[in-house]
């Protein structure tokens, strides 16, 4: 799927928008039955969360999958304190975008900088984080890359870890940012339905 054909199936979606407690919720429901959802802070329009759902071969909805922000797991678990918890020692990987990079962290990663190696693995479309001691192994993927049939290139990635947190950022292309702010100005002409807080202004 081009660019511009991910553009179309964005505009000709079901969209349902509400603006509550600074953040702009928005739901998708694609013809095919899918549905995504996501979520912007109000003031930077940064993307806080992405999550999509499907219909298992039944019919019945699946369970949300979440594309950008934190599991789904985590919100759960602090709800419920009675539930089944991770470790909270162990690698946990989210994504957490900005405006201008796609952005994972990987916390309780409690070794030196340089034990870590991230690259990009353009034939099978991932990056891959590997350390040198054998103690984590990570390939993931960019879905919106994927989704636009753009490129992976090596010298759009950047790492830094600090506080046991390995940072991974990969430049936005222009392509994605133009995409994005075309996005973002129609989701604002959407009439937002709320709690008495609503905008629904262009800004």
């Amino acid at each position: 799927m081009a660019v511009q054909s991910w553009v179309d199936l964005l505009k000709s979606s079901k969209k349902t928008a509400l603006i509550h407690d600074g953040k702009r919720k928005v739901h998708y429901l694609f013809r095919d039955g899918k549905e995504m959802a996501e979520e912007y802070d109000l003031k930077t329009d940064e993307l806080i969360f992405r999550r999509w759902r499907s219909k298992n071969p039944l019919g019945a909805q699946g369970q949300w999958e979440v594309e950008v922000g934190e599991p789904l797991a985590a919100a759960l678990a602090s709800s419920d304190s009675d539930g089944i918890k991770e470790n909270c020692s162990n690698p946990v990987f989210i994504r957490k975008d900005t405006t201008s990079t796609f952005q994972w962290r990987v916390r309780n990663l409690p070794y030196p900088k340089d034990v870590f190696s991230v690259t990009v693995e353009p034939s099978e479309r991932c990056c891959i984080i590997r350390t040198s001691n054998k103690k984590y192994y990570k390939k993931f993927s960019i879905p919106d890359l994927d989704r636009s049939e753009l490129p992976l290139h090596d010298s759009a990635l950047s790492s830094t870890h600090a506080n046991n947190t390995l940072i991974i950022s990969y430049k936005k292309p222009k392509e994605i940012l133009s995409l994005e702010q075309e996005l973002l100005k129609e989701l604002k002409k959407l009439k937002g339905s709320g709690e008495g807080d609503v905008d629904c202004k262009t800004q």
